[in-house]
Formats: structure tokens, sequence, C-alpha cells
């Protein structure tokens, strides 16, 4: 009895203990997302990353053949979901990518590629907590089969070409502003007035 006692004391120590540590390590930082991340979070991080991913889906094996057409449907579907914070070459060099906490990886690395398929699937259905990696899931086999694809579309980054990431751009989602600016240069193209362009209005305007 006295021995369940002192691991139970023990264990209890060590929660308060690293309690205190996290309180202070967060109050010196005050919650900041601007820097980066120290190596010992890091390291942390990325361990308890591999141990819990790799639990549940580190052997999983993509059912998806790679392909041309493959990575062609995951190079669109990354263009359209993924660059705004990680950029269409993968290098996570976005205004979004380098204002997260921690940074958008640069996914060309060894860090990201060296995860087997079935962490990086898991990774894109699911997301990761305290992180910004939203999940992507949809729970329906469409969207199973198009995280595979994109799975072999990261496996494809490292070799990238700039004919692809020009086709990319094409297919990036757009800003109103950058759609405002295009209508007006098409009216003053054709004559009209560049400012005639309003803001949409609410229902009941």
């Amino acid at each position: 009895m006295k021995s369940v006692l002192k691991v139970v004391a023990l264990l209890a120590a060590f929660v308060v203990v690293g309690g205190l540590i996290v309180f202070v390590y967060l109050l010196g930082t005050g919650l900041k997302a601007r820097p980066e991340p120290g190596a010992i979070e890091t390291f942390a991080a990325r361990t308890t990353r591999k141990l819990v991913i790799g639990w549940h889906a580190r052997n999983h094996v993509n059912p998806v053949p790679v392909s041309y057409e493959a990575i062609v449907d995951g190079r669109a579907h990354f263009a359209d979901h993924c660059a705004s914070c990680h950029a269409n070459d993968g290098s996570g060099d976005t205004e979004m990518g380098r204002g997260l906490y921690p940074k958008a990886p640069d996914i060309r690395l060894p860090a990201t590629q060296n995860l087997s398929d079935g962490e990086l699937f898991y990774i894109i259905e699911n997301g990761i907590r305290l992180t910004g990696m939203p999940a992507w899931g949809t729970d329906t086999k469409a969207g199973e089969e198009s995280s595979w694809r994109l799975v072999h579309f990261i496996r494809h980054l490292p070799r990238i070409t700039p004919e692809e990431i020009e086709q990319m751009e094409a297919m990036n989602p757009r800003l109103p502003e950058e759609i405002r600016q295009e209508i007006e240069a098409e009216r003053f193209l054709q004559g009209g007035d560049s400012a005639a362009v309003e803001e949409p209005q609410p229902h009941g305007h």
C-alpha cells in the first residue's frame, strides 16, 4: 500500500512540476505566434507526433497506385486547398504559412518526406492539434482517395518543376480584392469607368 502511495505521490509531483514549467514557459513567451518554437519544444512535439500518429497509421499502405494522373490530381487539390499555407512549391513561404505557430514546414525536406504514406494521410485527414494544420477529412471514400492522391503529390514536391508551379498558380484561390482588380482592369481596357466596381451589399439593402 505504501509503495502505491509513493508512486501516486511521485506522479502527482511530476504533473505539478511539469505544469509549473509549462506555465512559466507560456508566461515568458506571452503566447506569441511570431517566434520559432525552441529546440526542446520542437523535439517534444515531433516525438509525440511520431509516436501517436505512428501508433494509428504508420503501416497503412497507399491504396491508390502512383501514376501521372494521380500526381496531377493531387497537384490540383494541393493548389486549391494547401498552397495558401504551404506555397505551391511546398516551401511554406507564404504570408499565412509564416504567421502560423509553428510556421508551416518546408514539406520537401526529410522531416516530412521521411514520414510514411500512412502518417501523411493521417495528418491530412485528421489535422494536428495545437498547430495550424486543419483536418481535411470528409469521412467519404472519395475524400480518402483524394487525400491518398495528395500523398503522391507531396512525395513529388522535391522534384516539382517551374512549369508545374505556373499551372498551379492558375488554380490557387483568389482573394476578392484580386477579382475586383481584374474587373477594373477589364473595364478600363474596354473604355469603361474602372471606379464603378462596388462592394456586394447584404440582402435587404
